[in-house]
């Protein structure tokens, strides 16, 4: 096989996804020779208290609009809905519009039998603000999100007129540990890249290695932050940022995979030493 078909060929990449987001990603990076190790920091969860969703969901006739911002929002909705014996499918009625972040987020609610009537085209919540931003003024919003939500969304709805309730979702939690081999070969510097898709993961990832050896390995294990809200959290932070998928409307698994192999394949940085 050529090594065009094989650009990570002899390259070890660190990928700090939930499991349940990383499987395409790890599956292309390996299709393209690189050695990926997984080594999730962000895990998922319930919310502490369900009282202010619950009281969202049974009321669902209060509401204009319902915007999903992530996949976990779908998922976490959907299955409490289940669980109170609420339709999921109840939030698209006639009258209410539906929108998602992204065509992933989107297809995650068609899958649970919910009509979306708009999908952000530049895939944030910032793009799908300034999409809806007419149509919202004057209108009840309800915003089920992370506990970690970035106050942008909200505070740019509420800034264009609408009455916007925000409920916990789900909550973005740290693991308990981490693999403690990967750690290691992390600060031997025994891999070539880390791949960081949100802020909360980078802090997550610092908080387990140390902040001042997170400076060090920056400085031999190329980082890679996927969005641009990732790359300024790394780099307010003090750490370098050398490969970065910005351009928010074609981010996607293979994206990410073409960013590293071109990066790689530009610099012609050296194999690490194993």
């Amino acid at each position: 096989m050529s090594t065009a078909n094989i650009p990570l060929a002899g390259k070890r990449i660190v990928v700090t996804r939930a499991p349940e987001q990383s499987g395409e990603l790890v599956r292309l990076l390996e299709n393209m020779g690189a050695e990926v190790l997984a080594l999730p920091v962000v895990a998922f969860a319930p919310p502490e208290d369900w009282r202010a969703l619950d009281g969202a969901l049974r009321n669902l006739e209060s509401f204009d609009a319902v915007l999903f911002l992530s996949r976990n929002a779908v998922r976490y909705v959907s299955g409490r809905c289940r669980e109170l014996g609420v339709h999921f499918e109840a939030l698209g009625s006639q009258n209410r519009l539906i929108a998602a972040v992204g065509p992933a987020t989107a297809e995650d609610a068609l899958r649970e039998g919910l009509r979306v009537d708009l999908v952000a085209e530049n895939r944030t919540g910032e793009s799908l603000v300034r999409e809806l931003r007419d149509q919202l003024a004057g209108r009840s919003v309800l915003l089920p999100r992370s506990d970690r939500g970035d106050e942008r969304v909200p505070s740019a709805l509420r800034a264009g007129g609408a009455r916007v309730t925000e409920v916990v979702a789900y909550r973005t939690v740290a693991p308990e540990k981490l693999d403690p081999a990967i750690l290691d070969r992390l600060h031997r510097c025994e891999v070539d890249s880390v791949v960081f898709a949100s802020p909360s993961a980078f802090r997550n990832f610092a908080d387990f290695v140390g902040r001042e050896s997170v400076s060090k390995i920056s400085e031999r294990v190329h980082f890679a932050a996927i969005g641009p809200t990732t790359a300024r959290a790394i780099r307010d932070s003090g750490v370098r940022v050398d490969i970065e998928v910005s351009d928010v409307a074609s981010i996607g698994v293979a994206s990410i995979a073409d960013a590293l192999a071109q990066y790689f394949q530009r610099t012609s940085a050296p194999v690490r030493s194993a």
